[in-house]
């Protein structure tokens, strides 16, 4: 294990939400409300868009994705390209909770089970004995180089890497970002249908604004990607996952 001694100077944009593309917004957000305790922030008529609030703080988001491509993990033919990992205090019981929600288990271990919600996308339930319920732990990134993954995020975000050791890394932030070496790793080329997102990250910038945001983003080897709206631009990081910086 390594930790970083000095964090970073500065903030170019804090974790916001973590989007999951959804074929339909309303079921998926149904799911992860009853799974994690949230409540809906944000949900418009006529506006597919979704929000939810989870009890320890964090934004889920749901966007349209009618023609979504879903993971088929483990493999790298359609591989899942992020995933939330979360705290239960009895992995046993949660897994049956959330196969009755809908969900589908993937794989089984000792201390975590990977289930995939109901849109296809895997997440984790990891076993935190003095947890009190379930809880978000993190997002977790599949990535070529878990390292270099970590250092831009740690650019981007502001947040120190206080892990970094045998593929896998982590950010020390209020929301824990981490990050998982994969071999044969395959990335997403969004806008490319073939290739397309299945989650990502909303990122808010403060004063002075997308401007300064977006040169300082680049400058941090990030990628402009093609869409962007009035307070919204959409960019990609090193190993290829499409992320939004919104005003």
């Amino acid at each position: 294990m390594s930790e970083s001694t000095t964090a970073p100077s500065s903030t170019i944009a804090v974790l916001d939400a973590v989007v999951f593309d959804a074929p339909d917004t309303r079921a998926s957000a149904d799911f992860w409300r009853s799974l994690t305790g949230a409540e809906v922030e944000q949900a418009q008529d006529g506006d597919d868009w979704i929000t939810l609030n989870t009890p320890d703080g964090w934004s889920l988001a749901f966007q349209p994705a009618p023609g979504l491509v879903p993971p088929a993990w483990p493999g790298q033919d359609r591989p899942q390209q992020l995933h939330l990992d979360l705290r239960v205090p009895d992995v046993a019981a949660e897994v049956a909770r959330a196969v009755g929600l809908g969900a589908t288990v993937l794989r089984e271990n000792e201390e975590w089970t990977t289930l995939a919600d109901p849109a296809g996308h895997p997440f984790d339930l990891c076993h935190a004995p003095d947890n009190d319920g379930l809880t978000v732990m993190g997002v977790t990134f599949d990535v070529p180089d878990a390292s270099a993954a970590a250092a831009f995020w740690s650019r981007l975000l502001g947040d120190p890497v206080v892990y970094d050791a045998e593929g896998m890394a982590m950010l020390g932030g209020e929301r824990s970002v981490l990050f998982q070496q994969v071999e044969g790793y395959s990335a997403p080329r969004w806008p490319d249908p073939a290739y397309p997102q299945q989650l990502h990250l909303d990122l808010s910038v403060g004063p002075p604004g997308l401007d300064e945001a977006e040169a300082a983003a680049l400058a941090a080897g990030a990628t402009r990607l093609p869409g962007e709206g009035k307070t919204f631009r959409v960019f990609a990081d090193p190993a290829g996952h499409p992320f939004c910086l919104c005003g």
